[in-house]
Formats: structure tokens, sequence, C-alpha cells
């Protein structure tokens, strides 16, 4: 199967966030409440794609040869101002996972954040999540840990640090 990447646009933010909606759910399910899960919204994801869409960003699309946005990528400045570059978020519709998807957005990533002139990346992920072997494979220091609440629930999310 054939796949594109470019950077996101205002008409991706309903296919953004069914991805991101969708990924949580299959994601995290066994991890975050089902009720929690089950309260996540397309459409209030989707005003948050537009206001996100609407500024100076840094989003990357994975579409199908028909334009079905089936994953996506973003990066941008380090919230807090420790390090330089951040992957806000990256997700990937199930059934696609395991096609090299997440890999070349990852890789699209640092390339972003190189353009940047950014030299390094941090990335938060949940230290129950399994598939934070990916972030792993690419050899980053863990920097902090944080206890974060999702829904009415603690859990402990790891901060990864990796040089570009």
């Amino acid at each position: 199967m054939e796949f594109h990447y470019r950077k996101a646009c205002l008409a991706d933010a309903d296919g953004i966030a069914a991805v991101h909606v969708e990924s949580w759910q299959s994601t995290y399910r066994g991890i975050v409440s089902d009720r929690y899960l089950a309260s996540l919204s397309v459409e209030e994801k989707k005003v948050k794609w537009e206001r996100i869409l609407s500024e100076d960003h840094h989003t990357i699309v994975s579409t199908t040869k028909d334009g079905v946005v089936v994953g996506f990528a973003s990066v941008g400045k380090e919230r807090s101002g420790e390090y330089e570059g951040e992957l806000y978020a990256i997700y990937l519709v199930k059934e696609y996972q395991g096609k090299g998807i997440g890999r070349e957005l990852f890789s699209r990533s640092i390339s972003s954040l190189k353009a940047l002139g950014y030299h390094d990346m941090f990335i938060w992920v949940l230290r129950e999540n399994a598939s934070k072997t990916f972030y792993y494979s690419y050899k980053p220091e863990i920097v902090k840990e944080e206890t974060i609440i999702i829904g009415d629930e603690r859990y402990v999310e790891e901060g990864l640090l990796l040089s570009l």
C-alpha cells in the first residue's frame, strides 16, 4: 500500500481528530479507564486541531493514496523551556501500525526540528504504554518523570530526550 506525507492543512483537522481519538482508544485500552476513553470526542479534537492548523505549526500527516489521514505527528518548541524541540504528538490508526509509517513520521519530525535549528527532541510517554519501545529504539535518555491525571486516575509519564 502506498502512503503520502505532507504538511497538514486546515482541511485535515477532521481526519487528524479521528486518528487522535481512535489511536488513544486502541493504544490506551487497558491502561486508561474505559469511561475516559469512551468520553473522547472527535468533534472536540477537531476544534483543537482547527485551532492548531490555523496557526504556524509543524504537523505532518500520512495519508492513503485516496487522501484518508491514517497518521500524524506534530512537533515544535519544547513547552517548559528546558530543552529545544518537542514531539507533541504522534499517532497512527491501529490497522496501519507496523508498516513503517510511524518511523517515517518520526524521521520527518526530526527533520522539521533540525530545520528550526533545534538539536534535541523531548518526548513524554506514559510508562504503561507498550508502544514506548518505538521511542526507546532511538536510544533516548530518560530525563524526567511526572505524575499526571487522566480522567480520575494518576499515571506516570517518562520524559525522554533524544539528541538530533
